[in-house]
């Protein structure tokens, strides 16, 4: 009879036995009755005493496969019709759950007032608070429900306070959470494992890890549900390793076994590790459990074993996979790309699109960080293009990754058209316009991208510092730079390491080595802060502040790398301090970074600074592959002893060597040539740099000014000036200068000394070289002239400096000061 009326108000139902369960976020008691299974059924036990007829179970079946809300309709006007509203409690609620899944909250609000008075259990009042989270109509309504529930004395069941917990999990709402957390204790239903559960996702949820895991510790019944939940809460708050704890806790003392959801949620916890131990002995677990045949565990073990590094059992895995979808593929493109198997990775890609496996937005933005790694920035055009065709290029993930790739294959503008094309942007959008901007050398659209990101509402975090310091120090910036500071405090970012680490390179390479100090001292301190600070005092008058840095650095149990003893070696040099240069020698050697090119680069400029050109040699013979600045060190350092003929060979033996030369290989020679007199070798040098298509810059002009000078050719040198096609700037100016000096020519020493008075007011050398040329010449007058001159531009002459080693302190003295304490003999003392 039933079917018949169906029939006739056009219903159309699938069998009553076909039912489509629907998978929840929590687990509760199967309190099922027999006929109900679907997505609007009830998990809530009915009423003993409602009478069961077979009208009244055909027509819960009906109710359970309700596919609309006119379906549903025409099934409430059913029961109406049959007389089983509203008394029956069990129809009342599948009505419910049928009009809340079809968002009608006011039908189901008017049933529920209908039936209540028929109800003498918590049943109703729970479906109604469940129908208005399904209807998703405000948590307001279902909290109010409850409210009105406790308000009218009904008695609470264990099935309220999950429904009541998920709403205030749902909504954040953790004050609300805690209220009825107390109800529960109350009324001693904390002992149940299901509201223990919610109460876990409640306190996870909002945040309070502390209080989920108070709350786990004391759970006196625990089920794999209640697992799952903590190690869920753990991971995602990052806590791996307690995380990990926890999972050796449920397998070796609980007796729980876990299941598959407990092995997806492990697997990357030990791929965040990095723990293969762990990841093994999961997939072992699985392989005895049956669940290695599973998609999902698959994928997961895929990730696991890539992110561990294991990229031979990585494979393994998936080639052994029954079923792949594209999270199968994208776990191996994404494993073998985390560890550096860029070809591998792309290889993979391509067996993707031979599969004919369409790729998906995660696939698109994990392959395009690849293209940019292999310099394969061709094929992340033709990825843009097959995105553009799938109609994905607008999709936040791909869009960000299409960012990167053309910043760093220095395409901007491309890279802009597509930020400013985007439909939704978050913080990765605008972190990756900005490192744009930065990488490109714009960075005062990055210090714009900046404030513009924070005008849309955006906050910045610590990569957004960490992308547009680098900018700012880059042009010296200062200002903004301090700008930027101030938000990262008001932020409360500057406890990063990775942004102190930028603010204190910012402050060093805008020459504000106080401000970069006071940032190194009030934060974390790993390698690189201090390498940021050694060179920035080795490019200083305070080059010993570096060697204090790297003694600290080593006492603190920090290991130098290759910019520490660049950086160290560097201030070495700058201070000529043999004995300490080669105890860091020494350092190197023990560490085994004298092999390094950089290093023994370094090793080459502090001994020919330091005259030690002997100890230079030693280390240039040592270098395996030599590199352009290796001959360029030599060939200067030579050059600076006067040994212009070995310079000079040298030089040609670079050539030999196949190694290319550069705008200081020619600056090194030419002074070589200019100190020996050799001007028709100099010229040859010269015409052939400029043969190799070199710019020649001021240094180049200089030397060649200065080799035409001190051969004198001081008319030539002047006529070389008056056609240079750059301005000339002080050492061009000072060179000829220099030369009017040895020859006396007052004219154009008087011409040059002009110049340098506009360029460099302060520089007093160049006031005493002309003052002496209006001596010698007899001109009175005008040396009392240039030395007023001197002394209205507050030009002054440094006092001669002189530094003693004494045991291992590094002592300075001024002209005419003397060591007091020192008794003559008593002490040895080194000089350099």
């Amino acid at each position: 009879m039933l079917h018949s009326c169906a029939r006739s108000t056009g219903l159309h139902f699938a069998s009553p036995f076909q039912f489509s369960f629907q998978t929840t976020r929590f687990q509760y008691r199967s309190f099922l009755h027999p006929v109900l299974g679907s997505a609007s059924s009830s998990p809530l036990p009915l009423p003993s005493t409602e009478p069961v007829s077979s009208v009244h179970v055909d027509l819960l079946t009906l109710c359970s496969n309700a596919q609309s809300l006119r379906q549903t309709k025409q099934l409430h006007a059913l029961c109406l019709l049959n007389g089983l509203l509203p008394h029956s409690v069990s129809l009342c609620a599948s009505l419910i759950l049928d009009y809340a899944t079809f968002r009608d909250p006011e039908s189901f609000r008017i049933l529920f007032h209908q039936t209540v008075q028929n109800c003498r259990t918590a049943f109703l009042w729970n479906t109604l608070i469940r129908a208005h989270s399904i209807a998703g109509n405000g948590m307001i309504d279902g909290l109010q429900t409850y409210n009105r529930m406790v308000r009218s004395g009904v008695q609470l069941d264990d099935h309220t306070f999950p429904f009541v917990l998920k709403l205030c999990s749902d909504s954040l709402d953790i004050c609300k959470g805690m209220e009825v957390h107390g109800v529960v204790s109350k009324l001693g239903f904390d002992s149940d494992v299901y509201v223990g559960n919610t109460l876990l996702m409640l306190y996870g949820n909002c945040g309070v890890v502390s209080d989920a895991r108070r709350v786990f510790d004391e759970m006196p019944e625990r089920d794999v549900v209640s697992w799952n939940t903590i190690l869920g809460l753990l991971s995602v708050n990052g806590d791996y390793r307690e995380a990990r704890n926890y999972y050796f806790w449920m397998t070796l003392r609980s007796g729980i076994q876990p299941n598959v959801v407990s092995v997806v949620i492990l697997l990357p916890i030990s791929a965040a590790l990095e723990d293969e131990e762990m990841t093994r002995r999961i997939h072992c677990y699985t392989m005895k459990a049956g669940l290695d045949s599973q998609v999902t565990t698959c994928n997961a073990l895929v990730d696991a074993y890539g992110k561990c590094g294991n990229v031979k059992a990585s494979w393994q895995v998936f080639d052994e996979m029954v079923e792949r979808n594209e999270v199968s593929w994208n776990a191996i493109i994404n494993g073998l790309a985390c560890k550096g198997h860029f070809c591998d990775a792309l290889d993979v890609f391509r067996m993707m699109i031979d599969a004919e496996v369409k790729p998906n937005s995660v696939t698109i933005s994990s392959i395009l960080p690849v293209l940019v790694e292999l310099e394969y920035f061709k094929a992340g055009k033709e990825i843009h293009g097959f995105s553009m065709r799938m109609g994905t290029e607008t999709d936040i993930f791909i869009a960000n990754s299409l960012i990167d790739m053309y910043a760093k294959s220095g395409h901007s503008t491309e890279a802009s058209c597509i930020f400013h094309n985007m439909d939704r942007r978050n913080v990765v959008s605008w972190n990756a316009m900005i490192a744009n901007y930065a990488l490109n050398g714009l960075a005062l659209e990055a210090i714009r991208q900046v404030i513009l990101m924070q005008e849309t509402g955006e906050n910045p975090n610590a990569v957004t510092f960490t992308n547009v310091l680098p900018a700012c120090a880059r042009l010296g910036f200062l200002g903004p730079g301090k700008e930027i500071h101030a938000i990262g405090i008001r932020l409360g970012l500057t406890a990063d390491m990775f942004v102190s680490n930028a603010l204190t390179d910012m402050y060093a390479k805008c020459g504000c080595l106080h401000s970069a100090r006071n940032v190194f001292n009030t934060s974390h301190k790993d390698e690189v802060s201090y390498n940021i600070l050694i060179l920035g005092y080795s490019e200083t008058s305070d080059c010993l502040e570096s060697l204090n840095l790297f003694s600290e650095m080593r006492l603190l149990g920090r290991k130098p790398d290759v910019v520490s003893f660049v950086g160290v070696i560097s201030a070495c040099a700058n201070l000529a301090a043999v004995k300490q240069g080669k105890e860091i020698h020494g350092v190197a050697l023990r560490n085994h970074f004298y092999s390094h090119l950089f290093v023994s680069n370094s090793l080459l400029d502090f001994y020919t600074k330091c005259a030690r050109i002997d100890l230079a040699c030693k280390v240039f013979n040592q270098i395996l592959f030599k590199d352009v600045a290796s001959w360029n060190t030599m060939i200067l350092g030579y050059g600076m002893i006067g040994e212009l003929e070995t310079a000079i060979t040298m030089f040609e033996e670079m050539r030999g060597d196949t190694v290319q030369y550069d705008l200081v290989s020619y600056i090194a020679v030419l002074s070589a040539c200019s100190h020996g007199g050799l001007v028709e070798q100099g010229w040859k040098y010269f015409s052939e740099m400029l043969a190799q298509n070199l710019e020649p810059t001021q240094m180049h002009y200089a030397c060649i000014v200065d080799l035409l000078g001190r051969a004198g050719f001081v008319e030539e040198a002047a006529e070389l000036i008056r056609c240079l096609p750059i301005a000339p700037d002080a050492n061009i100016w000072g060179a000829l200068l220099g030369a009017c000096r040895i020859y006396r020519n007052v004219e154009l020493g008087c011409w040059a000394a002009e110049h340098l008075f506009e360029i460099k007011p302060q520089h007093c050398g160049y006031y005493i070289l002309l003052s002496n040329m209006y001596a010698e010449a007899g001109r009175w007058d005008e040396v009392n002239r240039v030395r007023d001159l001197m002394k209205s531009r507050g030009a002054k002459k440094n006092p001669g400096c002189s530094w003693v080693q004494i045991h291992d302190q590094v002592h300075t003295f001024m002209a005419e000061e003397r060591a007091e304490g020192f008794e003559s003999g008593g002490w040895l003392a080194e000089s350099f």
